[in-house]
């Protein structure tokens, strides 16, 4: 998958890290940091809620 605005692309691996990211967690967030158009990284919060 490539995700493309204005002729740039988003490397497919680092796609793929944040989708990761999303189904591995259940509570949480997922926060992408871009500099000058790129990812340059990911931060991945989980939460664990006992009921």
């Amino acid at each position: 998958m490539t995700v493309r605005d204005d002729n740039k692309d988003i490397d497919p691996k680092v796609l793929n890290e944040i989708v990761e990211a999303i189904r591995r967690m259940k509570f949480g967030e997922v926060v992408v940091t871009v500099y000058d158009s790129k990812v340059v990284q990911i931060e991945k919060k989980e939460k664990k809620r006992f009921a």
